[in-house]
């Protein structure tokens, strides 16, 4: 097949779309991306991509279009010229692209309007469009403080209504997805179908035995923004400070660290270590006895299931959740670790306590969760599934 794919994020960004995109060119397919300027976490223009450099390139084997963007930088008014600054100029570079396509796949993360240049070359081309959603809108921006009364919200839930509903295919990545889908936007769920998400293949060499230690080492890792809430891990820490044997790291960039190092200041069990690159990743999984994973409390949003829940069980860890809704879920149903409500520092330290008193547990915790990711998460079915949805909606 020859794939279009959008989506405002792209390598060296860290997402899974670019694992995913060079698996389909293993595959025999032809990808082409169309993507904005890396920002992402920290909201500046990545060093060698200022002023148009890389703007065309092929990265093992998939080609890939840079769109110029406004990067995120802080606050409310840049993240909104980053939004739609990539709708306007992806929708200019698809529309002087000479390119024939098969089918157009569109990874939505937040924004949902990174998908219109998409869905609009479908339509304008006569071909159909398979829509990833992997943040739920315009839920995400309740978490901003916006009220579901407020005008913002009612105009991007007609916004929200009308991209997914263009579509010709819906694929979720969460179970917690499909009623909002069906019973708020009122869609056909024969529209709709469940992809979660997998595990790049080099998380699965982090679970190798633990040498023998003092310390009971607790690992966050990923984006530290506003919807991570991980102020709360940090308060947890500060509650644990005089428990010697009890360590959190966390690894990852983002809006909000530089904040949490604040909150932080001058507690000796906590460490950052900042953006680091994915293939340092295991090494920072192998050193843990645990995995962290923390969200704010919001219905909504509580619905998602991040990608790092399949990083996490792929890794063979247990984990402990300061989170609600389907990633607790998922812990329970799996048996591989304990949750505390979110926003809870309180009961996060008390289930950190737990876990960290509980070596038996934790080593099942671990097997549970390997075993959990080989059943429902692994790459090999995540690809089949994905290519035969784009079979099916392949116009040639």
């Amino acid at each position: 097949m020859r794939i279009l794919v959008v989506c405002q994020y792209y390598s060296p960004e860290p997402f899974r779309l670019t694992d995913i995109c060079e698996a389909l060119v293993q595959q025999g397919h032809q990808v082409t991306v169309v993507t904005g300027t890396p920002n992402y976490p920290e909201g500046e223009i990545y060093p060698g991509y200022e002023k148009g450099r890389h703007a065309h390139e092929v990265i093992q084997g998939v080609e890939v279009y840079r769109c110029p963007i406004i990067p995120r930088k802080q606050g409310a008014v840049y993240r909104f010229l980053n939004y739609y600054s990539f709708v306007l100029s992806a929708s200019r570079q698809l529309r002087r692209m000479q390119e024939d396509f098969d089918v157009v796949f569109v990874n939505q993360l937040s924004p949902v309007m990174m998908a219109q240049p998409g869905l609009s070359w479908a339509k304008r081309h006569g071909k159909r469009c398979v829509l990833y959603c992997l943040d739920l809108w315009p839920e995400s921006l309740l978490v901003g403080g916006i009220s579901k009364n407020s005008p913002i919200y009612k105009v991007f839930l007609r916004i929200s209504r009308g991209i997914y509903r263009r579509a010709d295919k819906l694929l979720v990545s969460s179970h917690g997805f499909l009623p909002y889908f069906q019973e708020v936007l009122g869609m056909d769920p024969a529209q709709i179908g469940y992809l979660p998400q997998y595990a790049e293949d080099l998380f699965g060499a982090a679970s190798a035995e633990m040498p023998q230690k003092d310390t009971v080492d607790f690992l966050f890792a990923g984006n530290v923004g506003n919807l991570q809430a991980a102020e709360t891990i940090v308060e947890a820490a500060r509650l644990l400070k005089d428990e010697k044997n009890i360590r959190i790291h966390i690894v990852g960039g983002g809006v909000s660290l530089e904040g949490c190092k604040a909150l932080a200041a001058g507690l000796e069990n906590i460490t950052f270590y900042g953006r680091r690159d994915l293939q340092e990743m295991p090494g920072f999984y192998a050193m843990a006895d645990m995995l962290l994973i923390s969200l704010v409390k919001d219905p909504g949003l509580s619905a998602n299931l991040p990608g790092k829940v399949q990083s996490y069980m792929a890794a063979g860890k247990g984990i402990v959740g300061s989170i609600n809704g389907e990633t607790a879920r998922i812990i329970r149903e799996a048996d591989c670790g304990l949750c505390a409500p979110a926003e809870d520092p309180q009961a996060l330290a008390q289930v950190l306590r737990q876990a960290a008193a509980d070596p038996e547990s934790r080593k099942r915790w671990g097997e549970n969760a390997g075993k959990y990711y080989r059943d429902n998460f692994r790459k090999e079915v995540f690809l089949e599934k994905l290519q035969a949805v784009l079979e099916e909606n392949c116009m040639k």
